[in-house]
């Protein structure tokens, strides 16, 4: 080593050093690049059609090969380059303890500063750019050293092996549904919030019911045939839903569902009667109680159906569930089957919103953002009652989920109407 380094003028030295102090800094780079890159920005990229990204999605396959490659290289660099830098210290300045000392100290700055820190700082913040880049230089690398790292793979190998670590069976790089979620969440500045909440959304079908998008029996519309013909036209020319579930007498079997646009071409036939509305008659699609909303989907789509009738284990009509109303869960409330409610779902000026006791608590979470817990009853009045534990014989106030409701009407059976209060203006 000495005579070779007698033969090389000093600039020449300082070269062979700071092209080694690169080296290392290249690998050290390109092993936080790789490991901190986003695996699937990579294979969307590669799908696009981005060679760099494709080359760094398949290196990163061969995880084993190519941290192989890089610690090789980054080891005997940082090996080689202390006695590189000591041997010129000695023959500049002699032979000396305090001289040896002094290159380790300055040798350990340099490669900590400029092989280590910086280059694995500017890895991690340009991970998926950088590891695009330098694939190209690293993939020729790992096919040039496959000899010699299938040789030290061997020890490594041995090594697992005694240690019972079994890497093929190691949990790879896979989200969870919660892991997701997660991640869609922490997206707002890439993703618009309307389309973060319909994501969102999304992910929370797999925990709801269609009891929960249901309208409920009691406020459902029903065409009852068994009442005179002019009192059924009125009904259909006045209603403002476009399928009506019919009865005859009995009004809790529903005999079929009712076009209630095929039911107005009716309308102007003077000889109408009701066999004429039972002949448009479609027949009814009852869905047991419970059945989640996924499922629920998939089965309106293989049936070809829109709309069902909900029922508990006696067959005794809990309420009616569309399509649209799956729909509204995850987008949001796009429609209104009656216009005087259009306008009021916002708060009002004074930081109030008048809510009718029979409102669903999930609705009201939806329009008001509020955080109403949804996990017991399904309505306003539901909850009020579970924690009173009494319907309330004259005005009350309380508190819930950080909102104070005020309940201002009621009777016998239910609450009617609660007065909320806007929660960051709830002083009581």
């Amino acid at each position: 080593m000495d005579s070779l380094l007698d033969a090389w003028p000093w600039w020449a030295k300082v070269a062979v050093v700071v092209l080694l102090l690169a080296t290392s800094a290249f690998f050290s780079i390109t092993e936080t690049s790789m490991m901190a890159a986003n695996r699937h920005r990579l294979k969307h990229r590669a799908a696009k059609g981005h060679r760099g990204s494709k080359l760094a999605s398949n290196l990163l396959n061969r995880t084993e090969e190519l941290l192989s490659v890089i610690l090789i290289g980054n080891n005997v660099i940082n090996t080689f380059v202390p006695v590189l830098i000591a041997g010129i210290a000695m023959q500049a300045f002699g032979n000396s303890g305090s001289v040896l000392s002094i290159t380790t100290a300055l040798v350990a700055f340099l490669i900590i500063i400029f092989c280590e820190i910086t280059p694995k700082v500017i890895g991690a913040a340009f991970a998926d750019n950088i590891s695009s880049s330098v694939s190209w230089v690293i993939r020729p690398l790992v096919w040039l050293l496959t000899p010699i790292v299938w040789f030290v793979n061997l020890f490594v190998s041995l090594l697992l092996r005694i240690m019972r670590l079994n890497t093929k069976n190691a949990d790879q790089s896979r989200l969870s549904p919660e892991e997701l979620r997660s991640l869609v969440l922490e997206t707002s500045h890439f993703i618009p919030s309307h389309h973060r909440n319909i994501l969102v959304n999304l992910f929370n079908l797999e925990n709801i019911t269609v009891d929960d998008v249901m309208t409920p029996r009691s406020q459902m519309e029903t065409l009852d045939l068994s009442r005179p013909i002019p009192e059924v036209l009125h009904q259909l020319e006045t209603c403002y839903h476009h399928n009506l579930p019919a009865t005859d007498q009995d009004p809790d079997r529903v005999i079929g569902i009712l076009s209630v646009r095929k039911a107005v071409s009716l309308i102007g036939d003077e000889d109408l009667q009701h066999k004429n509305f039972k002949d448009l008659l479609a027949q009814p699609y009852f869905i047991p109680s419970g059945t989640q909303v996924l499922q629920q989907i998939q089965e309106f789509q293989v049936l070809q159906q829109r709309i069902g009738l909900v029922v508990d284990e006696y067959g005794i009509v809990l309420g009616l569930v569309t399509i649209e109303d799956i729909v509204e869960e995850l987008i949001g409330e796009f429609t209104t089957s009656l216009p005087s409610l259009a306008n009021k779902t916002k708060w009002l000026e004074d930081g109030t919103y008048l809510a009718n006791g029979k409102a669903n608590l999930r609705d009201l979470n939806r329009l008001l953002g509020l955080e109403l817990p949804i996990d017991g009853p399904r309505t306003l009045n539901g909850l009020l009652l579970e924690i009173l534990q009494d319907i309330p014989d004259h005005d009350v106030s309380l508190k819930v989920a950080g909102c104070v409701m005020e309940i201002i009407q009621f009777d016998q059976q239910s609450i009617k109407t609660v007065r909320i209060h806007q929660p960051h203006q709830s002083h009581h």
